[in-house]
Formats: structure tokens, sequence, C-alpha cells
């Protein structure tokens, strides 16, 4: 995972998100390109704990999708792709221009049986799928999932590392001296991390607020 970070990370920028579509919305039978198409905004949910910011763009990304391989003869140009690593690939290069992107195409879909958590819908099919109305025994059990998942390293993380440092004003260095930290390694620490943060600017709409915010 440490290698994986590091090749999705430069010009100083050194964390990643994690996303994930857990269950990736997909009715049974549907291709890789139908199911791709049909979503404008891709479909995956942030797992990091901050609001999300600028999450239409992001600078680099590795893309991995389980569980939805099939091919048909359908008129499209993701359907143009002679593989389902070129479908991903496309799609994601629309969605995100300019972006280096890493994508991944794997049959098997995500296991999800016990001790996996069944908080699903009840209109997914034990395989994950998507059906017009619940099934009709309450006893059926996800049993696998297609899944969308990525870590990307996109602007938003500004506003965590922001955030961060926001949490570690000076008012609560106590603490961390009393555990043994000295307050000028705790003023280092929090240079490092502002300086983390501004590697996530793009230039488009930062105003600075958050900066002057850390600085209080």
């Amino acid at each position: 995972m440490l290698h994986l970070a590091d090749s999705l990370t430069f010009s100083g920028r050194k964390v990643v998100a994690a996303w994930a579509a857990l269950p990736l919305p997909a009715l049974s039978g549907s291709s890789l390109p139908e199911v791709l198409s049909a979503h404008q905004d891709v479909p995956w949910k942030l797992l990091s704990s901050w609001k999300e910011q600028e999450v239409s763009s992001c600078f680099a990304q590795s893309v991995v999708l389980r569980g939805i391989c099939q091919e048909k003869a359908t008129r499209s140009a993701l359907h143009s792709c002679e593989s389902p690593e070129q479908v991903l690939q496309r799609y994601l290069h629309t969605q995100f221009p300019g972006a280096f992107s890493t994508s991944h195409v794997l049959q098997q879909p995500c296991p999800t049986q016990a001790p996996f958590p069944q908080f699903f819908s009840p209109l997914l099919t034990r395989r994950g799928f998507l059906q017009d109305r619940a099934q009709g025994f309450s006893s059926a059990a996800v049993e696998s999932s297609p899944v969308l998942a990525a870590l990307r390293s996109c602007p938003g993380l500004r506003w965590l590392l922001s955030g961060l440092c926001r949490e570690l004003r000076p008012r609560r260095w106590s603490s961390s001296c009393t555990a043994g930290l000295e307050q000028d390694d705790v003023q280092d620490a929090l240079e490092e991390l502002r300086t983390l943060a501004q590697c996530y600017e793009t230039g488009f709409g930062a105003d600075g607020s958050e900066d002057e915010a850390d600085s209080d």
C-alpha cells in the first residue's frame, strides 16, 4: 500500500484518499460499458473523514473494478474498446481529463459473506446486483458484490490537512508537551503540515482563508 501511495504522489504531495462504491450500482447482466455509461458522475463515495471538496478533479489515481466484465455489442464509444481495462481507462479519462490514472479490472467480485456486515439494500440480489423490487424473503444475504474502488491524490486533501492544523492549535500543545514532545517539535510538525496542505492547492478558488485560520 505504501508503494502504491508513493506512485500516486509527486510535487511534494504525500497523502492519498480512499474512495469506493460498494456495491457498484449495476443491473444484473449489464455490460461494463453500460454500467459506466449509466453514471454521469463516478458513483464512489469518500471513505476518509473530511467534508468533500473538489471531488470532480484529481492529480493521480489508481482504480480497481471487480465483478463486471461482460461485453455486449452496443453502439457507444466505450463499447468500441477492445478490453475491460480499456473501457475503464477511457471512462476515467473522460471523467478526469489530464489526471494520471491507472486501472485494473478483475472478473471476480468482492466476497461479502459472513462475517462481512449485511448492511445492503433489499433491492440487491445475492450477487450484489440491482433488481426492480425487493426480494420476497428476508433471509437472503448478499454473498458477493461488484466494487469500484480507488486511491486518489486530489485537491480536496488540502481541506483534510488544514483541518489537522486547526486541531493542533497552540492551546492544545500542553497535552503534547506533557507526553514528552517539545514545543519546538510540535511547531515544526505544524509547519510541515501546512506546507504539505499547500501542495494540494490548484490555484482556482483558493482564497487563503483556511491558512489564515490555521495561523491564529
